[in-house]
């Protein structure tokens, strides 16, 4: 039991967050993990969610916190605009993408807002990222502005014409990029005059 404890212990420390779950692939039992927060020597952060006491962690770790969480979820929209710098605003929820028939996640522990996607919105434009140790998959910068546009009426037309400015500005993505995103998301017709007015 004590080598399944440092096992625990040296996995968090490359890992910020463990669930118990992903002690089961090392054969590891998951009472140690339990018995280990009984001891203080991990805290849990959310339900099912467990890290290092006083762990240093990134500006982006309730991403990772959601990834583990939720991990057939893709970052979206506001999140990734922030992830990717595309935007001043700091969303107070994550922002995730999952499948239409996906059933949603029961965990109340985290501030995530679900949106549904489906066929190539919701399978193109992935990347993963690694954020404290958690691969995290998260839409890259031309596809996240293409879906700001697509939910405009969500999350407001300014801020997707901050992030399209942003994007081109900053050449986070050429113009042929957005416009391949903007038809796979269907938004071409609302993208075209804004994109040829910004490359004119």
């Amino acid at each position: 039991m004590q080598g399944s404890s440092q096992k625990i212990l040296q996995l968090l420390k490359t890992h910020a967050v463990l669930r118990p779950a992903d002690l089961d692939d090392l054969g590891i039992p998951r009472i140690t993990l339990n018995r280990l927060y009984q001891r203080g020597q991990v805290e849990k952060v959310a339900r099912g969610l467990y890290r290092l006491p006083g762990a240093q962690i990134s500006e982006h770790h309730s991403l990772a916190e959601a990834a583990k969480m939720v991990p057939k979820g893709v970052i979206c929209l506001l999140s990734a605009l922030r992830f990717h710098d595309l935007t001043t605003q700091a969303p107070h929820e994550i922002w995730m993408a999952i499948d239409r028939k996906t059933r949603l996640p029961v965990n109340k522990a985290l501030p995530i807002r679900f949106v549904r996607f489906s066929g190539p919105a919701l399978i193109e434009g992935i990347e993963s990222h690694i954020v404290d140790g958690i691969p995290v998959a998260i839409y890259q910068p031309g596809k996240t502005v293409a879906d700001c546009f697509k939910y405009r009426n969500k999350i407001g037309l300014d801020v997707a014409l901050e992030a399209l400015k942003d994007c081109l500005r900053n050449r986070r993505c050429e113009a042929d990029t957005l416009w391949q995103f903007a038809k796979i998301c269907r938004v071409s017709n609302v993208m075209r005059p804004y994109l040829e007015a910004l490359n004119a």
